[in-house]
């Protein structure tokens, strides 16, 4: 749990449209916009340097200083440059501590699964949650022990149990998390030895259609 947010600094930004946004980038800095519902928004810049060092240190929620006034914002969206991957727009939004909010929360499985000791393979097919909490009650993770996951079993978002008071999940509860199915090698075994049945009874049936005319022939010359 925040007990304590990550300062990030930014300044308002003036310079604005696309060759204004270019000639930021060029100056070391992401354009971007602080918004809030019901306000107007603020066009502000961050230094690369500074938005990476505060990307990763693990916080999602950003105090910040707008006009001598604190304020705490958190990530709404990131944009990044199709070839480089480097951040070309963030978008920041601005929360109160008094308010709940809905934030994506990274997924973590804890162990290894039972079914993966068995030969099985592990799918996880959803990274992150959604919650709803107070800025002040946002975790850095939420965790899912998967030691008991079997072979051909699976654990979705309702297997999930969060100890945290004011914290609630929004995403879908039917959501699957992570699974464990058997490797596609034995598949490709039983399709194999499938299609080897299928050939073999081709073959016999071409050998009898062989020798129907080796008996026909033999009958005509006893005949004559």
């Amino acid at each position: 749990m925040a007990s304590s947010y990550y300062k990030l600094e930014v300044s308002n930004r003036t310079k604005l449209r696309s060759k204004g946004a270019r000639d930021i980038r060029r100056e070391g800095l992401v354009p971007g916009v602080l918004y809030y519902s019901g306000e107007e928004n603020v066009n502000i810049s961050i230094e690369k340097s500074i938005l990476f060092h505060a990307m990763q240190s693990g916080q999602r929620i950003f105090e910040i200083d707008q006009e001598g006034e604190t304020q705490y914002t958190m990530i709404k969206q990131l944009q990044y440059h199709p070839v480089t991957d480097e951040i070309i727009h963030i978008d920041l939004m601005r929360v109160r501590r008094s308010e709940k909010m809905t934030i994506a929360i990274p997924l973590e499985l804890i162990g290894e699964a039972a079914g993966v000791k068995e030969g099985g393979v592990l799918s996880q097919s959803l990274n992150q949650i959604e919650i709803s909490c107070y800025p002040t009650d946002v975790p850095e993770k939420i965790e899912l022990n998967i030691e008991d996951l079997e072979l051909n079993a699976a654990l979705s978002v309702a297997d999930l149990e969060i100890d945290l008071d004011d914290v609630d999940i929004v995403t879908d509860s039917s959501m699957n998390i992570v699974s464990i199915t058997p490797p596609a090698v034995e598949e490709e075994v039983v399709e194999e030895e499938l299609e080897g049945e299928e050939l073999e009874g081709e073959d016999s049936t071409e050998e009898i259609s062989e020798e129907s005319p080796s008996e026909d022939s033999d009958e005509q010359s006893g005949e004559s």
